[in-house]
């Protein structure tokens, strides 16, 4: 089969795939969670502000916002969201966003790098948005952007197999001596099983494995967990030099995105668990992966969905129902936006542990 032969076959299945998924529910639709939440972090041109950032917005944001307002089958508000984007992040002379937009500031974009989350992020829902609303501009903008994070972002021949660089500039082997730098929480895994949807020339499914082999071996210190920057230049993962050596803020995304693919391999989800015990504790540490020693505590209660979710994935624990209530009016951007995916996620993958 030749490989043309080969994306259209994946392309005809997954229009057929898409068919049967456009007719089920949204799993946020008319949920009292992305009511708050878009009354609080989407402004009415579009701009999902974090709040526990300054109010800046960035790539990674725009691309959660409409993935979520995909998942409540909000079009409305997808349109608002993309329409900010297009607009205020797309000025590269490329097809990846840039990652960073300052309210305060002229202009408001000061570092035109893009960042491989966000890309990705937005990609994603775009091809959501294909599924649910058939509208060929979002296939045409989620295509040209998704093969552009393949060809500028996808080392297809590394050593470790298919890698992801963190963003376009200052990441790989050319870069710094101890690149190629990854970060594992940029590994989006439910996003590659819709990416062959835009770009199916791609390898999606090596990313998702190299991936899970890397989370697998990057465990350091007593914790056994990543740091945020993991160097790849050895045989073996390291933390990347110049880079605290935490597992820290971003890191909290990896069980969650392993639960989002309905990834059930408990040994994966291990030193994470380890880590937080009690999903409704709405203390989460955070630790130096050198020392073991906790940098950082998370008290806001929707953090807790992260643990919560993957202790079912993992071991088939109940969702506690008290994580079932988004606090969007009280909590910031980042623990909302992380409560929301948990749930959808509950809702679709792990309905036997959500709670009656």
């Amino acid at each position: 089969m030749t490989s043309f032969t080969r994306a259209v076959a994946i392309l005809l299945a997954l229009a057929a795939a898409c068919t049967a998924a456009a007719a089920e529910t949204p799993p946020l639709a008319d949920h009292d969670g992305w009511r708050a939440y878009k009354a609080r972090f989407v402004t009415e041109a579009g701009r999902v502000v974090d709040t526990g950032n300054g109010g800046i917005s960035h790539s990674e944001g725009q691309g959660y916002g409409m993935l979520l307002a995909a998942l409540a089958g909000d079009r409305a508000t997808f349109e608002r969201i993309w329409t900010w984007t297009r607009a205020n992040l797309m000025v590269r002379d490329d097809q990846l966003l840039a990652w960073r937009w300052e309210p305060d500031r002229r202009p408001a974009i000061a570092d035109m790098n893009d960042a491989a989350d966000g890309d990705l992020l937005v990609a994603w829902a775009l091809a959501e948005a294909v599924t649910l609303w058939s509208d060929p501009s979002h296939r045409v903008a989620g295509r040209r952007i998704a093969v552009e994070l393949g060809r500028k972002l996808i080392l297809p021949r590394a050593a470790h197999g298919p890698l992801l660089l963190p963003g376009v500039a200052g990441f790989s082997a050319e870069d710094r001596p101890d690149g190629p730098v990854v970060n594992l929480s940029y590994w989006i895994f439910p996003a590659f099983d819709r990416m062959p949807l835009l770009a199916p020339e791609f390898d999606w499914a090596g990313l998702d494995r190299s991936g899970r082999r890397l989370i697998r071996a990057a465990r350091f210190g007593p914790a056994r967990l990543p740091s945020e920057w993991v160097s790849l230049a050895d045989a073996n993962p390291k933390p990347a030099d110049g880079f605290a050596p935490d597992f820290a803020y971003n890191g909290l995304r990896i069980p969650l995105y392993l639960a989002m693919a309905g990834t059930t391999d408990a040994e994966l989800y291990a030193p994470f668990l380890s880590l937080w015990p009690r999903a409704e504790a709405g203390n989460l540490p955070l630790v130096d992966t050198a020392t073991g020693k906790v940098t950082a505590r998370l008290t806001e209660a929707g953090y807790g969905a992260v643990p919560a979710l993957a202790a079912c994935a993992a071991r088939g624990t109940p969702f506690p129902p008290a994580l079932a209530r988004v606090r969007a009016e009280t909590e910031h951007y980042y623990p909302a936006t992380l409560q929301l995916l948990a749930l959808a996620a509950l809702k679709t993958r792990y309905p036997a542990c959500a709670p009656r």
